[in-house]
């Protein structure tokens, strides 16, 4: 591996994000949501005004699973989905097309990193003065799955894109997956355990938690946040296998590594076999 090569793509790939706004936007985005949340979380109990850092982490956590996955897979496919003139000249160059490979999602994570830090952080100061900094401890746990659920889908947006070609039908197929991992999945799931016996049920929620980033954030993000009672029947049953909430959250992180890592050895296989 070419160390340098790599980080002169990620380093190109980083500013033609930014020039593209993505960067700001996506930064803009998420720290007026965050702020938005803090202040408003409250309304329907009839009062308003900044919540601590444990409260809005939690209300946050829905917006993150939804949104961080959807810009991911936006960002990735509009990168390794580009026009073919310049797929070629990159991949012309005298350089492993692993090593493209990697640049490039270096490239999109640290834009995409770049936006979440800006906007949390810019938002967490501002709940800091107001609010105070109680629960300040786990709000860097959101901050942190919400980065591995990125890495995941900009490479689930790798693999769409290097699969599909052309750029149409690799948006298609990266909506597709966002749509399956953040909404369809859970139906499926819910609608087959309704269809066995408890025991079955309860063995197929756990596995599917494994099966879907998606959920395995949710649930990691809710055992740091003492969220306990809310993250549902499988992660009841992670916590009952582990014992603990420590051993949980490191299987899930080692899940979550394993989801970001298969799809960029997949890409790079089929990358160094296809004819560009």
């Amino acid at each position: 591996m070419d160390l340098q090569a790599i980080i002169a793509i990620a380093h190109q790939e980083l500013t033609i994000n930014v020039r593209n706004k993505w960067t700001l936007l996506f930064a803009c985005i998420f720290g007026v949501l965050v702020l938005g949340i803090s202040y408003f979380g409250l309304v329907t109990a009839g009062t308003t005004g900044f919540q601590g850092f444990t409260r809005t982490s939690a209300s946050l956590l829905n917006l993150v699973l939804y949104l961080v996955p959807l810009v991911a897979v936006t960002m990735g496919t509009l990168s390794f989905a580009n026009d073919k003139s310049a797929g070629e000249i990159l991949f012309s160059q005298p350089v492993n097309r692993s090593e493209i490979l990697i640049g490039k999602l270096a490239g999109l994570f640290i834009a995409m990193a770049v936006a979440t830090l800006l906007g949390f952080g810019i938002a967490g100061v501002v709940i800091a003065a107001r609010a105070g900094n109680e629960g300040i401890t786990r709000y860097p746990a959101l901050v942190l799955f919400s980065l591995l659920l990125a890495v995941i889908f900009l490479s689930l947006s790798a693999l769409t894109s290097i699969l599909c070609k052309r750029k149409v039908k690799a948006f298609g197929a990266a909506l597709f997956i966002w749509f399956f991992f953040v909404i369809f999945f859970d139906l499926i799931v819910i609608g087959i355990s309704f269809l066995v016996k408890e025991h079955t049920a309860n063995q197929i929620l756990f596995i599917s938690l494994f099966a879907n980033p998606v959920d395995m954030v949710r649930v990691a993000t809710l055992i740091m946040l003492d969220g306990k009672d809310v993250f549902g029947s499988a992660g009841a049953s992670l916590l009952r296998f582990y014992g603990n909430s420590m051993g949980s959250v490191i299987a899930l992180v080692c899940g979550l590594l394993v989801w970001a890592g298969i799809p960029m050895l997949i890409t790079s296989k089929i990358l160094n076999h296809q004819d560009i």
